[in-house]
């Protein structure tokens, strides 16, 4: 249930104000077919998420535990000072040509690839070794994160500095990174 619950927190957190979101905001305005940008974004995340916590899992089964643990602490501390950077989205004036669906599930897939939150995602199991429970949870984050953008983006925009969503984010990150700090310098696994 940690597992579910941390990956949850993090991505859900971390996701607010991402690239991502904007893609997801932009698309269901594009659309105007919200359901199925959402179903987009599910089947992509997926698919990016359980790849990144598969990732995850060898490396933490074939580094050694203090090791690993140093190393996450150093990649939550560093993920932590990169939401703290506002994304950006590029967007392209250019039709659709796969319908809503498959044009959400690509451009997702591609957003995902070399995020914060696939990297986020990749560690994280790392840090819990499951790959399923982590996989869930990161989706689940990602998807509440992106459905907030999909149903509520024009309401939420003007009530909510991103400012201060960026500065939650990084301090769960950085809450993470000082766990995982500990539990290399005792030389215990960072889940314990």
């Amino acid at each position: 249930m940690e597992a579910i619950i941390g990956s949850f927190v993090l991505v859900a957190a971390s996701e607010m104000g991402d690239k991502t979101q904007l893609l997801a905001f932009s698309l269901a305005s594009r659309f105007r077919k919200p359901w199925v940008v959402l179903a987009g974004i599910l089947v992509a995340t997926l698919a990016n998420h359980a790849l990144a916590a598969s990732v995850g899992s060898w490396v933490s089964a074939h580094v050694p535990q203090r090791v690993m643990a140093g190393i996450l602490a150093a990649l939550f501390i560093g993920f932590g000072l990169w939401t703290l950077k506002p994304d950006t989205l590029d967007e392209t004036s250019s039709p659709a040509r796969f319908g809503p669906f498959l044009t959400t599930v690509i451009l997702f897939f591609l957003a995902e690839m070399g995020d914060k939150t696939q990297f986020a995602t990749v560690a994280v199991a790392a840090r819990y070794q499951s790959v399923f429970w982590v996989t869930v949870g990161t989706t689940l984050g990602m998807m509440a994160s992106n459905g907030l953008a999909v149903f509520l983006g024009e309401k939420l925009a003007g009530k909510v500095q991103a400012k201060w969503i960026r500065w939650s984010a990084a301090s769960l990150f950085f809450l993470f990174g000082v766990v995982s700090l500990v539990a290399a310098v005792r030389g215990v696994s960072p889940t314990a």
